[in-house]
């Protein structure tokens, strides 16, 4: 049987430990107080930086919802409908999915003379897109995209264009040995795959691309 003194001891010690606790608990706070005072630029810093932060995703949330509203309503297209375009509508489609994807400035260039470039258009991360379109009548058994389409894009993308983004597109195929070059190039390459996604609205272009650079500036919606 155990005795009561024994017990009030226990609850005793109980007791002790919380007050020492408490009083541990209360001193921490007093010294981070005293020390916030002294130091209380950090937080104006911290405040700032957390309505930034805040004030930047509220702001990209808002514009991904107008953004997916304006794509909602572009164009979409099945890759047998793009088979079936002549050359020159296939440049125009290639545009029009550049400004459904909020391109604003998505134009053709292509024809006689365009060295190298069918599009050119500004993404909404301020980055200049170059895409050299590469149509094939018969779709995926036409003749592959070869290592000399990419060499010409290579050569006038970026010192010609002032590319940030040089990019090849086709309704066709694309052989290794040219996918191994962009990739050293650092091209991109859209082929019938990557187009049948990007054309069917359910994503813009540089989220199905990697190794993009970086964004020039943060220009989503504005």
């Amino acid at each position: 049987m155990r005795r009561p003194g024994r017990r009030r001891q226990r609850a005793g010690d109980r007791a002790a430990g919380l007050l020492v606790a408490a009083v541990l608990a209360v001193a921490l706070v007093a010294a981070v107080v005293d020390w916030l005072l002294d130091h209380w630029w950090v937080v104006v810093v911290v405040a700032v930086l957390a309505a930034g932060a805040g004030a930047v995703g509220v702001h990209f949330t808002r514009q991904r919802a107008r953004w997916e509203a304006v794509r909602a309503r572009g164009p979409r297209y099945a890759l047998p409908r793009l088979d079936a375009l002549h050359h020159a509508r296939f440049e125009e489609a290639v545009r029009d999915l550049l400004l459904r994807d909020g391109c604003r400035d998505a134009v053709r260039v292509g024809g006689r003379g365009d060295l190298g470039a069918d599009v050119m258009a500004t993404d909404p991360y301020g980055r200049r897109w170059v895409v050299q379109c590469k149509h094939r009548r018969d779709g995926a058994a036409g003749s592959a995209v070869g290592t000399p389409d990419l060499q010409v894009l290579n050569g006038t993308a970026r010192p010609v264009h002032g590319a940030d983004v040089a990019v090849i597109v086709t309704n066709g195929r694309v052989t290794a040995p040219a996918v191994a070059f962009a990739w050293q190039q650092r091209l991109h390459v859209v082929d019938r795959p990557a187009l049948g996604v990007w054309a069917s609205g359910s994503r813009p272009l540089w989220e199905l691309l990697t190794a993009l650079p970086p964004p020039r500036e943060r220009t989503v919606g504005s």
